[in-house]
């Protein structure tokens, strides 16, 4: 490596580790909240699926399984309990019956989104100490920060796998 690269692969490192450590309090503050949250309580994994599903809605199980990285029987019987609780619905494939779509009820997405409300309030109270100057550029390069993660492979669906509204809606699309 060239003395010319190292300055810069040292501040992407420390922006990484920055980045590494607030994901980190967001876990331990939203773990002291949970019970502050709306009930029921849904541990931090049924929490993962509820996002997922929420942002791929319509999604395949077996995408579920592959952008979890789980094994099938632990994402089945995480979302056996969400179903349980009433927040997430499987429908059968229309192509094929061995495969399984799931999406948010709507009683899942009210409760995501309180969920989602509480923990916002939660951050605005830290946001508030920060100057105005401060808290813009940090949403700006959240924002760059998110569009970078969404172009990570590990984190999109492959082509096989897209929700079937999203099929649905490109085909109503191109016709």
């Amino acid at each position: 490596m060239t003395d010319r690269l190292r300055p810069h692969l040292d501040h992407l490192r420390d922006a990484a580790r920055q980045a590494r450590s607030i994901a980190e309090l967001f876990d331990v503050m939203w773990e002291q909240d949970r019970n502050e949250g709306p009930p029921p309580f849904i541990r931090v994994s049924q929490l993962r699926v509820m996002n997922i599903v929420d942002r791929e809605d319509g999604i395949r199980m077996r995408a579920l399984t592959r952008l979890l990285g789980a094994a099938r029987p632990s994402v089945c019987r995480l979302v056996d309990r969400l179903q349980a609780l009433g927040f997430v619905e499987r429908r059968p494939w229309p192509d094929s019956g061995r495969e399984v779509l799931l999406t948010l009820t709507p009683s899942g997405r009210r409760h995501l989104a309180q969920l989602r409300e509480r923990r916002e309030e939660l951050l605005l109270e830290a946001l508030a100490t920060m100057p105005a100057r401060q808290r813009t550029a940090m949403t700006e390069g959240l924002a760059h920060l998110q569009s970078a993660l969404a172009d990570q492979p590990m984190l999109r669906l492959a082509p096989e796998d897209a929700p079937l509204i999203s099929v649905a809606q490109g085909q109503a699309r191109s016709a």
